[in-house]
Parts: structure tokens; sequence; C-alpha cells
């Protein structure tokens, strides 16, 4: 009985296999995917979430109620019946990362369908598991474009790979249909369209006969074709064709010197090459120089391979030289590991060919190319989003106590360990070389999911306080999305308005007071008008139902709900935006003044202002003078000492527009960076003034 349960595994169906493969890592994402508490890579899931949230309840997309183009549609489709099918955000984000997990897994299927075509059914599965090991798979807990994009890139490639094998109408059709798809995910596919004009040179050159280059000749007529129609289409529209990368469009306006972005290619191939476990390019660099020997099939997958990943590296690389990103773009590469992986198990079943010149250079390009990266540079925190395989060496270095810099030689020093086993292991032992890249996946797990993990905590703990991330839609009772507004002056971190409208479906528009909320996606500014009150927008008075506000800024509303500890307040106002009262000279959040400020409430019939006065004994030696004008007048003193906070009455008087003005003088000021060591605060500071009461 023992010996036939092998038997009849080995008998198994090869789709049965996958499908276990794919069902057991659905649920192992899913597992970690639960370990992110909240979205965290900004502006980027703000944007996804809003598309399908706005799919789902409409059937159009619009990022804050604003119709947006220029995103790739596939991944917000996808993800959108989680808002259709639920009410409760924190319901819809974890299904979201269900069809996130699930759709990770599915890479599976095209990286088996890819290898199979090439290696055997037990390598085409070991391809499949090495695709889904990757750590970029963790971004199954996110909202991002990299779950759908991942499967569907990989189905663009094998569409790619039946079309140069099979030159026809129908398969051509069926790759630009595929590139089509995947453009409309990301349009960093646009990448695989000189790929795919590149692919048959390459395999030309390999096989040394011009014979594979000539039967594409479909290929490059239909793509001529098909390109020269969607720009001619795009011109007649009045639009430059640049329009077509969307989003990314801004990408094409940066000047790029070819010299930087061949240093950042360098470095990006080098961090590929960490990622994949340096085996799979050792095997590819071999496979380059054996190419005549190569069957057609094992040629094309060669082919294809080289080219992806120097077109996508290319793109990337060029990416990333822009100021505001200057940073190994992981993410945006990680998709080229599977063809890699396929190029590794060619090499195993081929029998580890391994010539005498081809062999010896490859290894020691492989071995340099992996210790090139100045890992010193980007062992960071921006690494948490973008470069997982640096947070392992982060990890790494910190398990054993290595500095900086001198990752780089560790780095080496294990690809020169693994190059070394692949030119000595026996030929019939050659599959244990797939334990390297799976055992570089498993390395980088914990890393990868503490660090993640971390900063999915953060970043729901920079905005929101509240144990119900979705209190505000509770409160207010509705799903609305027009009934909250959200008021950002700045005075707390930006997150409080990100995490908040991302987890109640009530909050809708974005207001701001000092500046843009960042991330550029539609807001509106507003100012009050400083005689009567009113919040403008353009100069249009602004009429809202509720608002959610911190408490630096003063609104006219009912109290129905707050998050003390972000100073946030949720009003009732059901009408006109009004300030109950406005200050000049008062910095917020630390509400220190200079040496003047003025205070100004509207709707006044008289009565007494309490101010709540404090200094600071690090700046002033001595007590603080402060006195009080109304019309004028000097109508209240009060001493503030250096420890103690002081409470200043002041009588008001009603006066023009119904608004009633105090003028604050205070008698000396200080400027922290020249009194305080260590200070880099250059403003004239002269008292604090705590609050306002009036009565």
């Amino acid at each position: 009985m023992v010996t036939r349960v092998p038997k009849r595994l080995s008998a198994a169906p090869a789709w049965s296999w996958l499908v276990a493969l794919v069902l057991c890592s659905w649920a192992v994402r899913f597992a970690f995917a639960r370990h992110m508490v909240g979205p965290w890579i900004m502006i980027d899931e703000i944007v996804y979430s809003e598309l399908a949230k706005s799919f789902a309840s409409t059937g159009h997309f619009a990022v804050r109620e604003s119709p947006t183009t220029g995103y790739g549609i596939v991944y917000p489709l996808l993800i959108s019946p989680a808002y259709a099918l639920f009410r409760s955000i924190p319901t819809v984000y974890a299904a979201i990362k269900v069809i996130n997990s699930l759709l990770m897994s599915l890479a599976a299927v095209p990286a088996y369908l890819l290898a199979r075509r090439a290696v055997s059914q037990r390598g085409a599965l070991v391809v499949a598991v090495l695709t889904i090991a990757v750590p970029s798979t963790f971004y199954a807990g996110t909202i991002m474009t990299e779950n759908a994009f991942y499967p569907i890139f990989l189905f663009c490639v094998l569409a790619l790979v039946v079309a140069l094998d099979r030159p026809g109408l129908l398969t051509v059709a069926a790759f630009l249909g595929a590139l089509l798809v995947a453009y409309e995910t990301r349009a960093q596919a646009v990448a695989l369209l000189p790929a795919a004009l590149t692919a048959p040179v390459v395999s030309s050159l390999l096989a040394r006969d011009r014979r594979p280059l000539l039967s594409q000749r479909l290929l490059y007529g239909v793509v001529v074709a098909c390109g020269a129609a969607v720009v001619a289409a795009q011109l007649l529209r009045g639009r430059g064709v640049r329009s077509l990368l969307g989003a990314y469009a801004s990408a094409t306006h940066s000047s790029y010197q070819p010299a930087t972005v061949a240093h950042w290619l360098l470095w990006h191939l080098a961090e590929l090459d960490l990622y994949v476990g340096v085996l799979p390019v050792l095997a590819l660099l071999v496979l380059l120089g054996t190419g005549r020997s190569l069957q057609s099939r094992e040629r094309t997958i060669v082919a294809v391979t080289l080219s992806a990943v120097a077109w996508v590296g290319v793109e990337v690389a060029a990416f990333a030289t822009q100021p505001g990103v200057l940073r190994i773009e992981e993410r945006n590469l990680f998709y080229v590991a599977p063809l890699l992986f396929t190029c590794l198990v060619v090499w195993i079943e081929r029998g580890l060919p391994r010539p005498r010149i081809v062999t010896p250079v490859a290894g020691v390009v492989t071995v340099v190319l992996a210790g090139a990266i100045p890992y010193e540079r980007f062992i960071d925190v921006s690494a948490t989003s973008d470069t997982f395989g640096v947070l392992m060496l982060w990890s790494v270095a910190e398990w054993f106590a290595i500095h900086a810099e001198d990752v780089r030689w560790v780095v080496a020093a294990a690809a020169l360990v693994f190059v070394a086993a692949a030119l000595l292991v026996p030929r019939r032992a050659a599959l244990v070389l797939v334990l390297v890249p799976f055992a570089v996946s498993l390395l980088a797990v914990q890393p990868v999911d503490s660090r993640t993990q971390r900063a999915s905590i953060g970043a729901v703990f920079q905005g929101i306080t509240r144990p119900d991330r979705d209190w505000i839609t509770a409160l207010v009772g509705s799903s609305d999305s027009s009934r909250v507004s959200v008021i950002w002056t700045g005075a707390t971190d930006r997150l409080t308005a990100n995490e908040n409208e991302f987890f109640n479906r009530a909050v809708g528009a974005i207001y701001t007071t000092n500046g843009p909320l960042p991330g550029g996606l539609a807001q509106t500014p507003i100012a009050v008008n400083r005689d009567t009150g009113e919040y403008l927008a353009a100069g249009k008075q602004v009429r809202v139902r509720d608002v959610l506000a911190d408490t630096s800024l003063s609104v006219v509303g009912r109290t129905i709900g707050a998050d003390a500890k972000k100073g946030l307040v949720l009003l009732r106002v059901d009408g006109p935006l009004r300030a109950e009262h406005v200050t000049t000279g008062i910095d917020y959040p630390d509400t220190w003044s200079g040496p003047e400020a003025m205070y100004r409430k509207f709707d006044c019939n008289g009565g007494a202002l309490s101010v709540t006065l404090g200094s600071d004994a690090h700046l002033f030696r001595t007590f603080q003078l402060v006195t009080a004008y109304v019309g004028g007048r000097h109508v209240a003193t009060a001493i503030v000492g250096r420890f103690h906070e002081q409470v200043l009455r002041v009588p008001l008087e009603r006066g023009p527009h119904g608004a009633c003005t105090v003028r604050f003088r205070v008698a000396h000021t200080r400027i922290p960076a020249r009194v305080i060591p260590g200070s880099t605060d250059t403003r004239r500071l002269g008292i604090r003034f705590v609050s306002f009461r009036s009565s």
C-alpha cells in the first residue's frame, strides 16, 4: 500500500496538481494578507479603492466623485464586487484581500503553461511553485495593480511565445489582445511591445539563421499597422501619443540621460539577480552561450526572456531616475522572475551543459552583478513598499551585525557559493538547484511580512486611533459618500484624511485650508472670509452636511463624535460652512504667537472671552506681559509665569458684521534657534495661546 501512493500521485493529471497548488497558495497568501490592517502605500491604494468603489456604485470610474481617466481599469473592475456585495468597508477590505490572494495565486497557471512548452510536467510544476513563492506575492495585502498584473503579464508573455512558435493571424491577434488587457491593467505593459519585436532578432542570432526572423513578417506587419492606427487615432482626437500612458504620462516629460539610465539599469538587474536567487540568471547566460544547440521552443523561451528582462528593465530604470523616485523599483520588475525560473529548469533538464568558456564567464558575470549594488544607499524605509529583496538583506544585516557597507560583499560571497554549487553538482542531482531560489524566497518571508505589517499598522495609527475604523459611517448612520466632508488644515498627518476616507463610505469631498493634501487627487481649497466667517471656495459659499476637521480649525457645528488622540472632531453642520472665530498671528498646531495676535468671534452678542496662555521656561527667563485691546482700548492684562498657564478674561463688544474683535500684544519675544541649543526654529515667539472659550 505504501508503494502505491507515490504511483497514484505521479499518475495524477497536471491540472489537479495545478489546482491544488493554486488553492494552497490562495490560503497561504490570504493568511499573510490579513496581517495588513489598512492601506499604507499612498496614494496608490486610495486611487484604486476609489475607482473600484465608484464603479461598484455608479458603473463609472471616479476618484473622490471626480471622473478620472489615465489609470488602469482592469484591477478596479476585478475588486469592485467587494464594494458591491458588502456595506462595511473593513469587510470590503478583507474581501479584496481574498480576491488579491486568488489573483496572485493564479499566476501559477500561465507560468506552468509557459514553462510546459519547453520542459517536462514536473519541471513546469516547479516553475509554478517558484512563481507563487516570490516575496512580491505579499502585495496581496495591498490594494495595488500588482495583484492583477502579475498573472496577466505572464498570460501576455505566454501569448507572445505561442505567436512566435506558431506565426499566424490568430496567434498574433491573441497576443495583441492579451497586451491590450495588460495595458489596461498597467500602462507599464507597453514594454512588451518592443520585447515582442526584439525576441525574433535574438532567436535568429542564437540560431545563427535568418529564418526565425523572416518567419515573423506577419507579427511585424500587424504590430506596425496597429501602432500606426493607434497613433493616428490619438492625433485625430487631438491628443498626443504620450497620453497613451495615462497617469504615467508625466514620466515622459523628464529628461533622461543614457548614462544615468544605464547605471540604474545595472542596479535593477543586479537586484533582480538577487531576487531570483542568482542561479536563474546564470542559467539564462549559459543558455545564451549555447543558443545554437537549443531546440526551437527552448530558443523562443530564452529569446523572450532576454527581451522582456531588457525592455522592462530599461523602462523601470528610466522611471527610477526621476527626482521623486531614485530607488530600486523591484515591484515594477519582479514580473519577469518566472521567465528566469523557466530558463533554470530548461538548463537543468538539458543536463546542465557547462561549456568551457561560456560557463566561467557567465559565473563571473552573475557574481559580479550580485555585488554591484551599493546596498547601504537603498537599505532604508522606502524599500518597504518597493524592494522586498533589500528588506531581506536589511534583516540579515541586523541578525548578523553586518555593516551596511559590507552587505554587497556578503551578497557576492553568497552568489559565488551558489554558482560553485551549480558548477559542481552532479547532473543526476541537478534538480536540487531549484531549492536555491526557493530558499531565497523563504528567507524573505519573515522580513517582508514583519516590515509590511508594521508599515500598515503605523499608517492606520497615524490616521485613526478609534477601535472601529469605520467610526464615522457608524456615527452618521449613512453610507452616502456626500454625507461627510473632510477639511485638512495641515495641522494633522495627511493620513488622518486618507485612512478615514478609505474606511468610511460616508466620507466624500476633501477641502483644504493651508495647501494641498499630498497625492494630487481631487480636492477643493477653501478660505474663510475674515469679515463674515463664511468659508468660500473660488468665491462661492460652501455648504456641507457633516464635517471632519482637526481641533485647530474653527467650525460652527454640533459635535457628534471625535478621535481625541488625533485631535479630530466630527461636526453636524447641515448648511453653510462657517467659522465660529478666526485668529491671526498664531501658528498652529503649537499655538505660539509672535509680538501681536488677533481673535475675532462671529455672531457675537458680547459676553466675555477666557484665554488660556502659556510660556516656556527654556525660552524665557522672566514673566511675560500680555495686554488685550478692544476697539483700540486697553481692557485686560495678564502676567504669565514660566511654568504655569494663566487665564486672561477679556470683555467682548459687538462690532461690524456682528463680530467681536480682540487684539493682543506681547511684551517680549525670543527666537528659539538663538536661545535653545540645538533648536532650528527661527520664528519670533511671544506667548502660547492654549485655548479660547467665550461665554
